[in-house]
């Protein structure tokens, strides 16, 4: 059964929210003073506090109280009340971590939909929580190439402080893994990371969802915005975002507070947004979907996924790594991939890194374990033919030069799609004049995009 310690100077206050509260099935602890809350707040334990803002000593009142409660219980729930505070009293007790602000006089209603959504709340903590735990144990950044040596780097440096950051990279290729990752090492690591997708929110419930609703009757829906207060606020796709709620969004990140829909009160918010796309926000931009200010504002800090081609060499990492967290969550016995690299550097991998680990879930859950099943069921997934059958399989009963040819040819297509079809990369790579490799595509017949 919750407990609710309600701290109030005003006795007939005292007695009517210890009746409504009591009518609902709380139990419900009183003080009328700050000395006799003290002394509650340090011998007993509370689901919900519910406290006045000005009490009766000069020199401390509920915002006093409101930060010691907190130093020793951060997600405590508290409720501010008062008939004669100014907004920025409403203001800085939200700022300093209250759940809501309560004007006197209320009605019964209002009073329980807060008392509510403060329980809500808390359940909701706990479950992201959860699931953060879960997915921090099964998840990390995983490879040894450079391109994702540098995002581990700038992860690292953007664990301190509360700096924006803009993260782009094709679908699948770890924009959600990089935020949370970010949120885990942070100090905000103990409040909720929330993750707002703008390609999945209805066009016309775009304000609601990240603002929330505040309905005539009083009843309340909170939005991502205050959700995520003191935590992360993921926006993943934030391209989808209209351009009037991106107007908005520019208004918070200036400001730090906004108001609901259908409500005409500023609330405070202490959230660190991160966004992610898999689009070109500057072409965005120069076509009139996105705005620049916004865009400056979001991008503090940019961190560029590469694709999986790009980073093809830490493919036998990541099927690893992947095969061990799978394995062990299936309670099943690790399987080897050794033989069939060659073909999954091959494969174009439109989905990225999260294709690469549904392929080796998928042979986990499918194979007997041994080479040849493991083989067919990489081939099936990927499309690729049997290699006896296959141009990519080495005639050794070629004759030198056509064998030479062969090898050339797949050594180079293999290397054109490790490197995005970049010439200058490629030639790079394999120590080739770009010019060289230019003729040499040319006389084996190679395509590739320019």
């Amino acid at each position: 059964m919750k407990k609710i310690l309600i701290i109030d100077d005003e006795k007939d206050i005292r007695i009517l929210l210890s009746s409504i509260l009591k009518d609902e099935g709380y139990i419900v602890i009183l003080a009328g003073s700050v000395k006799d809350a003290e002394i509650v707040i340090e011998e007993e334990v509370f689901d919900l506090v519910l406290l006045d803002i000005s009490l009766d000593s000069k020199t401390k009142d509920g915002i006093y109280l409101l930060k010691k409660i907190k130093k020793n219980n951060k997600d405590l729930p508290i409720i501010m009340i008062s008939g004669h505070a100014t907004i920025q009293q409403a203001i800085d007790s939200v700022r300093l971590g209250a759940f809501e602000f309560l004007e006197k006089p209320f009605n019964t209603d209002r009073l329980l939909n807060f008392v509510n959504r403060a329980f809500e709340n808390i359940e909701l903590k706990k479950e992201n929580k959860k699931l953060n735990n879960l997915f921090f144990d099964t998840y990390e950044i995983i490879g040894e190439s450079k391109e994702i040596k540098k995002i581990n780097s700038l992860v690292a440096r953007m664990s301190s402080g509360d700096t924006r950051a803009l993260i782009s990279g094709p679908a699948g290729s770890g924009k959600e893994l990089i935020a949370r990752t970010i949120h885990k090492l942070s100090q905000r690591k103990d409040y909720s990371f929330l993750v707002c997708n703008g390609a999945m929110l209805e066009p016309s419930n775009f304000d609601i969802e990240l603002f929330g609703l505040e309905k005539k009757d009083g009843t309340i829906m909170q939005g991502f915005f205050e959700k995520a207060n003191h935590g992360t606020l993921l926006i993943d796709n934030v391209s989808e975002i209209p351009l009037k709620t991106q107007t908005k969004i520019l208004r918070i990140l200036t400001e730090q507070k906004f108001h609901r829909v259908g409500g005409d009160k500023y609330i405070s918010t202490d959230v660190r947004v991160l966004s992610s796309t898999n689009k070109d926000l500057r072409k965005e931009i120069e076509i009139g979907n996105f705005r620049e200010d916004l865009f400056q504002r979001l991008s503090v800090v940019e961190m560029k996924l590469p694709s999986l081609l790009e980073r093809s060499s830490d493919i036998p990492h990541l099927v690893d790594y992947f095969s061990k967290k799978i394995s062990k969550n299936l309670g099943k016995k690790q399987i080897s991939f050794n033989s069939n690299y060659t073909k999954l550097y091959k494969h174009h991998w439109l989905g990225n890194v999260r294709e690469l680990r549904n392929l080796v879930e998928r042979v986990i859950i499918l194979s007997d374990g041994t080479n040849k099943d493991v083989e067919s069921i990489i081939n099936d997934s990927i499309n690729l033919e049997n290699p006896e059958n296959s141009s990519n399989f080495l005639d050794f009963d070629f004759p030198l030069k056509a064998a030479r040819e062969q090898f050339e040819k797949e050594y180079l297509t293999h290397q054109l799609k490790k490197n995005g079809s970049n010439i200058s990369k490629t030639a790079k790579n394999i120590g080739m004049e770009r010019s060289a490799l230019h003729r040499k595509l040319t006389s084996l017949g190679i395509t590739y995009k320019k």
